[in-house]
């Protein structure tokens, strides 16, 4: 095990996606897997069920945005410690996400950051470490806690 959310030791799963077919499925795939691990699944209620759904939904935009905005994604990173997941998907861009100023439920394409901030309990981006080209997009959920509809909103650029 691994340090994880809080310093305290949690377990850490990482896939290596750089150059993989079919990473959005491999993601989601690896994500189940994961959390049947972690007694996500079977789910115990019906929320419980809602929440799985919702991470499976977040890794496979974050990782889409890494195919469709940053040439692919590198490495999916999950982190497990008591009833919390932090998501990181890792790229070489050093471009941020940055919601669209037009955005719009009614038109297609730029959804991918309104699902994070909807569906997350928090998400962000950062550089890679020093000298390394890239960033890392990350988003956090836990188990039971669904977040309110007016979550926290990504800045316009």
């Amino acid at each position: 095990m691994a340090e994880a959310l809080d310093g305290h030791p949690g377990d850490v799963r990482r896939l290596e996606l750089h150059g993989t077919l079919g990473m959005v499925s491999r993601s989601r795939d690896f994500t189940a897997e994961a959390l049947a691990h972690w007694g996500w699944v079977p789910s115990e209620t019906d929320e419980v069920g809602e929440r799985v759904q919702d991470v499976l939904l977040l890794v496979s935009e974050v990782v889409g945005n890494a195919c469709l905005h940053a040439g692919g994604a590198e490495e999916l990173v999950l982190r497990h410690d008591r009833g919390r997941l932090r998501v990181e998907v890792v790229d070489a861009s050093p471009e941020h996400p940055r919601a669209r100023v037009d955005r719009t439920p009614a038109q297609p394409g730029g959804h991918g950051l309104m699902l994070l901030d909807r569906l997350a309990g928090d998400w962000g981006s950062r550089d890679r470490e020093s000298g390394v080209m890239g960033k890392v997009v990350w988003l956090e959920v836990g188990l039971t806690s669904r977040p309110p509809w007016n979550g926290r909103r990504a800045a316009p650029s």
